[in-house]
């Protein structure tokens, strides 16, 4: 094992043994090296690794911070990551989505406040019938986003931000190519929306689940 890699290891038993708590400061470096066995050159390259990843948290002239673990902060990465994603592969995040928002959507049925339900369907009304590709995408986005979150499951919010991103693109040349993309992402968005209105989970999970489907089809048949 490479050193940085045995620090990095050393670094996260802390934390996973309660050593090292959400928020708690690191001790100094010279302390924390002769602690863990490890040269001051890798224990710093391992925070630096750590920190890019938001697992610490590094304030010039304060010190070394814990970060909050907080799911959405630590998956952030993930969305960095897909980022680089080859268009080949933008079906396999697809073919993700399609397992994870569906179950997310069915969560959200029976969570959903009538007050967020009148916020996406304000959101449908202000876009209209006729939005450009651009506008639509940016919706199609923010309408899952508010689902998913009324899902109750951080976790499950957080990667399915990261799994976004990639599919964006796809979603604007469909939409650019297909002459019917949207108006039928219009009317699956009005049968999503009518189904959580019903707290009807299955049917909600179904039309998320034919939603993704119809670009994921639409962009094999592409490739």
């Amino acid at each position: 094992m490479a050193v940085t890699d045995e620090a990095i290891e050393k670094i996260k038993g802390m934390i996973v043994s309660g050593a090292l708590r959400p928020g708690d400061r690191l001790p100094k470096e010279s302390e924390l090296a002769a602690d863990l066995g490890l040269s001051r050159n890798s224990l710093r390259e391992a925070v630096r690794a750590l920190s890019l990843i938001r697992i610490l948290d590094v304030r010039q002239g304060d010190g070394t911070y814990v970060t909050s673990l907080d799911p959405q902060l630590l998956l952030e990465a993930l969305s960095f990551v897909v980022d680089f994603h080859r268009d080949d592969t933008v079906l396999e995040f697809l073919a993700v989505r399609r397992i994870l928002e569906p179950a997310a959507t069915a969560m959200a049925a029976v969570r959903i406040s009538e007050q967020q339900l009148d916020a996406l369907t304000a959101q449908l009304d202000k876009l209209g019938e006729n939005p450009s590709v651009e506008d639509l995408v940016a919706c199609d986005l923010e309408f899952h986003r508010g689902i998913v979150h009324s899902s109750g499951n951080s976790v499950l919010c957080s990667l399915l931000d990261g799994l976004s991103g990639p599919t964006t693109r796809a979603r604007i040349w469909r939409g650019l190519t297909q002459e019917d993309a949207v108006a039928r992402t219009l009317r699956e968005h009005r049968a999503i929306l009518a189904a959580l209105r019903d707290r009807d989970a299955e049917a909600a999970r179904s039309w998320a689940t034919v939603h993704i489907a119809s670009v994921e089809q639409w962009l094999r048949s592409t490739l």
